[in-house]
C-alpha cells in the first residue's frame, strides 16, 4: 500500500476493556473513542494489535455485553473506508465471524507482514514468541482448539463470561509487576524474537503488543525496530507510520518520559 499525501498509518493495542471493573472500562472506552475520532481525518489504516476485550467469547447467537461506543466507532471507520485491521491477543482469541460479519473488519490470529511505502511491518499481539513460557504456549493451544471452543460455548453465558473474566483477573494479578520494568535486550523475548526472525528476512519495523510496556528499541544498529505499544490502563501510547518514519507517542505529553527508547 503508498500512502496519499499526509496519510498516516495508527497502529493501538491492549485496551482490555472490562478490567478491572464497569466504571474504568467506561472511561477508558470514552478516551480511545476520542482519540479514535481525532484520527479519522488523516488515517490510511488503523491497526488495533489484540487484547481489545479483557475477555470475549462469540456464542453462535450472543456476544458480551457493553462496548458499544468502541464497536461504533469502529464501525464508522470502516464505513468511512478506512482499513481496520484487528489482531486477537490472549484475553480475545475466541472470534469466529463476529467483526468480519458485522463491522467489515478482518481479523488475524497470527503476526502478518505488511508493506507501507516499500516499509515491511511484522505485526502481531506477540504472546507465545520467543523463547520460554512454555505453561502459556501449552494452555494457548488448548484455548484455541476448535474442540475445546465448542464444548466452552456449550457452557451458559452468564457462567461462562463469570468464569472467563475470573481468569482473566487471575491472569493479569500474575505478570502485573512484569509488565512494569524493562527486563534488558537479552531477556525481553519478543527482543529476541525478533533477531531470530531477522536473521531469515528482514522488517523495517516489528509492531506487537501484549507487553504493556511501551518500548521503541532498535535492532541491526538501527536499520530495524521493535516497537510495543505499551496499553490504554497505564500509558495510553500509540504508534504512527506517516509514509517516512515511525513514532511510538503517549496521547498525553506527559508520559513520554514513560517509554523505554533504547
Amino acid at each position: 500500500m503508498q500512502l496519499p499525501p499526509g496519510k498516516k498509518v495508527y497502529f493501538l493495542s491492549d485496551f482490555h476493556l472490562g478490567a478491572p471493573n464497569h466504571e474504568a472500562s467506561l472511561a477508558r472506552e470514552r478516551r480511545i473513542v476520542s482519540f479514535l475520532t481525532t484520527i479519522k481525518q488523516d488515517a490510511a489504516a488503523v491497526f488495533i494489535v489484540g487484547d481489545l476485550f479483557d475477555f470475549w467469547y462469540e456464542y453462535r447467537t450472543v456476544v458480551p455485553k457493553g462496548y458499544v461506543r468502541i464497536l461504533g466507532k469502529m464501525a464508522e471507520l470502516a464505513d468511512a473506508g478506512i482499513p481496520l485491521y484487528f489482531f486477537t491477543g490472549n484475553h480475545d482469541m475466541w472470534m469466529s465471524g463476529y467483526f468480519e460479519q458485522e463491522l467489515n473488519i478482518p481479523v488475524y490470529h497470527e503476526p502478518k507482514v505488511f508493506t507501507f511505502n516499500n516499509k515491511k511491518f511484522y505485526v502481531g499481539h506477540g504472546d507465545g514468541l520467543g523463547p520460554g513460557d512454555h505453561g502459556y504456549k501449552f494452555i494457548k493451544k488448548i484455548f484455541r482448539n476448535p474442540i475445546c471452543q465448542f464444548f466452552f460455548g456449550l457452557i451458559p453465558p452468564a457462567f461462562g463470561v463469570g468464569l472467563a473474566n475470573y481468569l482473566s483477573r487471575r491472569s493479569r494479578a500474575a505478570t502485573g509487576q512484569l509488565d512494569e520494568r524493562f527486563l534488558g535486550e537479552e531477556k525481553e523475548w519478543l527482543i529476541i524474537y525478533c533477531k531470530e526472525v531477522l536473521q531469515k528476512e528482514f522488517f523495517d519495523y516489528f509492531v506487537f503488543g501484549h507487553r504493556h510496556l511501551p518500548i521503541d528499541f532498535a535492532l541491526q544498529g538501527g536499520a530495524s525496530r521493535y516497537i510495543n505499544l505499551g496499553d490504554w490502563i497505564r500509558y495510553d501510547t500509540y504508534a504512527v507510520f506517516d509514509g517516512e518514519t515511525m513514532q511510538l507517542l503517549p496521547q498525553a505529553p506527559e508520559m513520554e518520559a514513560k517509554i523505554i527508547r533504547k
